[in-house]
């Protein structure tokens, strides 16, 4: 398989402060896979594993900063974006990415946490939807976030999921993959891609798990360092999902919550 050297992605994410999720997941997936790790943080979060105590965004102006010093400085070879917050970030970083002419972008549409906090506002879909869809090389919404996006009342089959995606890609991304975790059997969990050609259902079993904090950041970040590593985009969706499955059979005991995933596995097996 071929592997660019030295590659490097970025992720445009909100830090948070148990570790689980957010820049620091991105940042443990990036250095597990051997991708060097750079990155924007749009908010700050006091969270654990059992709940979101607070949000501090950051100021637009100083996460273009941030992008622009990267940027200006850093060949990157992909981009992720997580929690961006509100509107005037989402404007914010998709000028940054289009001033750049950032080629591969992983939209991790962040909307809801799992402790039910909301960490993307009302107001800042329709941003996304218009703004940063275009630009993307891979939408990753779970079933709540598909149905949001491609404005269908539930996500709740591969069938819905499958409606959700020929309407996410009417939004202009090259391709969307839908994470069943919160959709499906009981017994499996389904994860549905396509670039409206292709089609990949990644069946797996589904996992009995609590350590589940931050898988979606993870996967979004795993998809993109292997586009930094310049694999194909669906051996890229392979190479993720091998990534978080693992990651979640792997996960252990942290705190008294919601316990995160582990993204050093691989380092471990």
């Amino acid at each position: 398989m071929f592997r660019t050297k030295n590659p490097r992605a970025l992720t445009i994410a909100g830090s948070d402060s148990g570790g689980g999720a957010g820049i620091q997941a991105d940042l443990k997936t990036f250095a597990a896979l051997g991708v060097y790790g750079a990155s924007v943080i749009t908010a700050l979060t006091a969270q654990n594993t059992r709940d979101v105590r607070g949000i501090h965004g950051a100021p637009p102006e100083f996460v273009r900063l941030q992008l622009d010093t990267v940027l200006s400085d850093i060949a990157i070879g992909a981009v992720k974006t997580g929690m961006l917050l509100n509107a005037a970030i989402v404007e914010t970083v998709a000028e940054g990415l289009r001033a750049h002419r950032v080629r591969r972008v992983v939209l991790d549409p962040v909307m809801v946490s799992k402790h039910g906090r909301r960490l993307l506002e009302a107001g800042a879909v329709t941003a996304v939807r218009e703004l940063l869809a275009p630009m993307a090389t891979v939408i990753t919404p779970n079933a709540m976030e598909a149905a949001l996006l491609a404005r269908m009342r539930r996500v709740e089959t591969l069938d819905d999921m499958k409606r959700a995606a020929g309407k996410i890609l009417q939004l202009g991304s090259q391709s969307v993959l839908i994470k069943g975790g919160h959709a499906g059997s009981r017994s499996r969990a389904v994860d549905f891609w396509t670039d409206g050609h292709a089609e990949l259902e990644l069946d797996a079993p589904r996992l009995r798990a609590i350590h589940t904090h931050g898988t979606g950041c993870a996967l979004s970040a795993a998809l993109a360092a292997h586009l930094a590593m310049g694999h194909p985009l669906m051996e890229a969706v392979y190479a993720a999902k091998h990534f978080i499955t693992g990651a979640i059979r792997h996960g252990y005991r942290v705190g008294a919550g919601v316990s995160p995933v582990d993204h050093l596995w691989m380092t471990r097996a």
